[in-house]
């Protein structure tokens, strides 16, 4: 697998991406306060998608890039 800062696995294809996945919590959260904007993406048949922004790579459960060795890095990047 390619070299990318996290790795979250996801039960959609589509999902979404702020940048914020390691600065959430605090009374005074604000989501993409120090992230990016938020945008959604499509996982194709590849089976994964990559944030423009961050790198995060989504990869869709069960589909052809999850062969169960995968770090799921977070919760974060929900569908949409």
């Amino acid at each position: 697998m390619d070299h990318v800062p996290e790795t979250t696995i996801v039960d959609t294809p589509r999902v979404w991406c702020d940048g914020a996945g390691d600065i959430r919590g605090g009374e005074n959260y604000l989501p993409a306060s120090l992230g990016h904007p938020r945008v959604y993406m499509q996982i194709d048949e590849k089976g994964y998608v990559d944030c423009g922004y961050c790198d995060r790579r989504f990869i869709l459960k069960d589909g052809p890039m999850d062969d169960g060795n995968v770090p799921d890095a977070s919760v974060s990047g929900a569908a949409a």
